[in-house]
């Protein structure tokens, strides 16, 4: 019997402020990912805590901006990589499936730019467990290649390397060097350049929202079949993050 799709959306958050940081928008930003219901979110610059912005604004959660999201939906595993003396920043993932563990490993290579990968073991609804990591790698490409090969070696540690896998964030690469790189190591495949339903269908631009130029964020699997992709940009996904958010379907490979 063939699994329904695993609905999987990836989404820089810009720390729940709208491009240039003009509004807190996260608010609108959680109606937005209840009304696209998916089922794991991979959510990179996620505000943790921030002690100022929590005394001079009324309208401020009162929880991470993880827990926020989440509430009475998701759960969610945080992994802060952005430390100062006010409050943290880093990655999360909710989903609607237990997850079974969290690990955040840190990659950082440049002491300025901190970076971590949020790893979260996740039971699916049939009981079959897959491996989800959201990433956010660095500025430069000499820190990305480090940190690449650090996931790389991450995972082939693992128990159970050969595990279906997703990997989902803010790439910053904008060359495009990470999917050869990802695919050789790992096996993975970018959702959105091998969609299973329209093989010519072309990479796409997610930064920034309101007209991209730039393909920055991405959705790389391993023992799953692409049903279908979304991005969402422009209009309303404007006015939220300076990122677009990216969906896609999926279903487990028969095996």
């Amino acid at each position: 019997m063939s699994r329904p799709p695993l609905h999987v959306v990836t989404y820089n958050i810009h720390k729940g402020f709208s491009q240039f940081n003009r509004r807190l928008v996260v608010h609108e930003l959680r109606e937005r990912l209840q009304q696209l219901a998916p089922d794991i979110v991979f959510l990179q610059e996620v505000q943790g805590l921030h002690m100022k912005h929590a005394a001079r604004r009324a309208d401020w959660p009162a929880a991470g901006q993880h827990e926020f999201l989440a509430e009475k939906i998701w759960q969610a595993a945080y992994g802060q990589n952005m430390v100062y003396d006010h409050g943290h920043h880093g990655n999360a993932i909710l989903s609607r499936f237990p997850i079974l563990s969290a690990h955040n490993q840190d990659v950082t290579h440049l002491q300025f730019e901190k970076r971590g990968l949020l790893h979260c073991r996740i039971a699916l609804a049939d009981g079959s467990p897959v491996h989800c990591v959201c990433v956010h790698l660095s500025l430069f490409g000499v820190s990305r290649r480090l940190q690449m090969d650090a996931l790389a070696r991450y995972l082939d540690a693992l128990d159970d390397p050969d595990a279906p896998l997703i990997i989902a964030g803010d790439f910053n690469d904008w060359r495009d060097r990470a999917g050869k790189y990802l695919a050789r190591r790992l096996g993975l495949r970018e959702v959105f350049t091998t969609h299973d339903s329209h093989p010519e269908i072309r990479p796409i631009r997610s930064f920034p929202a309101g007209l991209p130029l730039f393909r920055l964020d991405r959705i790389y699997v391993r023992g799953f079949a692409v049903h279908d992709t979304v991005i969402h940009q422009g209009g309303v996904w404007a006015k939220i993050s300076d990122h677009a958010a990216l969906s896609a379907y999926l279903a487990r490979n028969e095996t």
